[in-house]
């Protein structure tokens, strides 16, 4: 097994997962099984019960972990499916030791830090990175590491003391070590010292990079390149200059252009490698495809402009997988993705006397949308004004997809408006829990008082129900597919007392889950597009192969539809429409327009 671990010191946030998921898809073009590990040092056990606020997003796996948001990257980066055990928190790590003293397994010692606690963590690592996660089955060839937090973080230490252990008891070419950096910008001058503290920092530590990726908002003068080079005591070209890219999708192009392959193939001996001739040309039709993709978007020049009705946006990261399941549908539609953040809470009846400034600018931007989206959540706040933007998208026939909670919004929405059921049951137990007499109750896995773990999680099958072949999302999915899987995570469902009344009135459940008892699906059947889906797409949406209801949505939000569901989302002529040849020079700033 090689181990590639990506660090990062000066500042957090600043970009370890995307350069860590773009080094994992350029072992993979080179027809490698790779396979990836995120570590968080904080003592929650998972991030299931974490406010997307503060945090950011909750990613999904199939097995249904609720898991930091960079192990998303790492599967739409490598289309791999990851596990639970593939995100290792210091909470998980610390239960799982207390669980052995308990059961007696230490044999009375003295359990301590060291050796007990970085020993399971080396263990643990061992174990998963063995997992196949791609379709081939096999034990991958290469575990990428991507390490939490700072170098020095007092909560990180014990991993630090771990992937320390792991290096010495590894071979010399079955591990390597990818640093990253911010490389500030002080009154025009860039400042090198930051990183050079960073890296004594590392080392102090017990870690030896091999390779620094220096990030910075503009390209690094060679100067300071050369600086870092000779204080952190490294070769000039293992010194990264990662710039700020127009889009994410292109990074990788970045590193390739400056020899990161050759890099790792050097250090990790990964030429040595046994590959399959099958697996190495599918990894070249991957980053041709890739290459292609992310560098056709600078001659994109027809906008997509939606709005996204939501409650978390004080923290971009709250939507990510939406965010990226969008781009990965507009990139296939050749479209340039705009997006209008509207807060819910702005729409809610009352705000245009209690903030008319606020609520006539988001009616404004829902007015002029030429697609809205309503992505899921929790709690009563803002709701109303997700109905809001259900009716708007109902009554003038503009694109709609609604997810989980947003589908449940446009179920109320339909009962209010068009079913005439009274207010006190058209709503939901989540907002109004009095009685189970609502549109939308509770699921009988949801036990009150236990957050964690307790909702419907994972990947699940939907069936599609008869006489939906009019359907317009599930001719995206393809209609000779009785079913499909998705992941979910959610509390609270439909409730089946009322499907008969409200497909009376036009509102098509085309989906259930295998009791035919749970609504998975809903769709207007005389509508451009109005999709609400119980499950998350966005989860397991990638960049080669983006999720059918977000291209269905992006694709009726452009006027596309038909020609999209006609090819069903693939090449058109044998190529991908619109994307043309890649530009000279990414290290040198040449950069796209969007």
């Amino acid at each position: 097994m090689k181990y590639v671990l990506v660090s990062g010191g000066v500042i957090s946030g600043v970009g370890k997962g995307i350069i860590a998921s773009s080094a994992g898809l350029l072992l993979k073009t080179m027809g490698l099984k790779v396979s990836s590990i995120k570590i968080d040092p904080y003592i929650n056990v998972d991030a299931g019960t974490m406010n997307p606020k503060e945090h950011g997003e909750v990613y999904v796996l199939d097995d249904g972990g609720e898991v930091d948001l960079d192990l998303g990257n790492y599967e739409r980066y490598l289309n791999i499916t990851l596990a639970r055990d593939n995100n290792i928190t210091l909470g998980k790590v610390y239960q799982r030791v207390i669980e052995r003293e308990r059961k007696g397994d230490y044999l009375g010692r003295t359990v301590q830090v060291v050796p007990h606690v970085t020993g399971e963590i080396e263990e643990w690592i061992k174990r998963v990175a063995k997992v196949p996660v791609d379709d081939t089955g096999e034990e991958p060839d290469v575990c990428i590491i991507e390490l939490g937090g700072t170098i020095g973080d007092i909560e990180g230490m014990a991993f630090v003391e771990s992937l320390c252990e792991l290096r010495r008891n590894c071979e010399r070419d079955d591990f390597m070590q990818i640093h990253v950096s911010y490389i500030p910008v002080v009154h025009g001058e860039q400042k090198s010292k930051p990183t050079q503290m960073a890296i004594k920092a590392v080392r102090s530590a017990g870690l030896i990079p091999d390779l620094i990726a220096c990030r910075c908002e503009i390209p690094l003068e060679k100067s300071t390149t050369d600086k870092i080079a000779r204080f952190c005591q490294v070769p000039d070209k293992h010194v990264l200059a990662v710039r700020d890219m127009p889009s994410t999708y292109q990074v990788p192009l970045l590193l390739e252009e400056q020899e990161l392959v050759e890099l790792m193939t050097s250090t990790l001996h990964l030429d040595k490698i046994q590959r399959s001739p099958q697996l190495r040309e599918k990894g070249a039709h991957i980053w041709d495809h890739w290459r292609t993709l992310a560098l056709g978007l600078q001659h994109v020049r027809e906008d997509v402009e939606i709005v996204l009705v939501g409650k978390y946006l004080v923290q971009p990261d709250s939507y990510l997988s939406v965010i990226r399941s969008l781009e990965h549908a507009s990139m296939r539609c050749d479209r340039k993705l705009k997006i209008k953040y509207v807060d819910a809470e702005a729409l809610e009846p009352g705000m245009e006397v209690a903030d008319p400034a606020a609520y006539h600018t988001a009616m404004g931007d829902l007015c002029r949308a030429k697609g809205i989206l309503v992505p899921g959540g929790f709690g009563t706040r803002g709701t109303e004004g997700m109905i809001v933007a259900a009716k708007w998208a109902r009554e003038q026939k503009v694109p709609y997809l609604g997810i989980c909670l947003g589908m449940q919004t446009a179920v109320i929405e339909f009962a209010r408006h068009v079913c005439k059921i009274p207010r006190s049951q058209a709503t939901s137990f989540e907002f109004d829990g009095t009685d189970e007499d609502r549109v939308i109750i509770s699921m009988p896995e949801h036990h009150p008082g236990h957050l964690g773990g307790t909702m419907r999680l994972g990947l699940r099958p939907t069936f599609w129900q008869q006489d939906t072949e009019w359907s317009k999302l599930r001719a995206l999915y393809g209609l000779h597919n009785s079913s499909i899987n998705e992941r979910h995570r959610h509390r609270y469902e439909v409730n089946p007392e009322y499907i008969d009344q409200l497909q009376t009135q036009g509102l098509t459940f085309i989906g259930k889950d295998d009791s035919g008892k749970r609504m998975e699906v809903i769709e207007l059947k005389n509508h451009p597009w109005f999709v609400g889906v119980q499950f998350h797409p966005e989860y397991i949406s990638r960049v080669l192969h983006p999720s059918k209801p977000y291209l269905g949505f992006i694709a009726a939000s452009a006027g596309m539809l038909d020609e999209i569901t006609q090819g069903n989302g693939v090449k058109i002529n044998g190529v991908y429409k619109g994307l043309t040849q890649r530009p000279n020079s990414l290290v040198n700033g040449d950069k796209a327009d969007f």
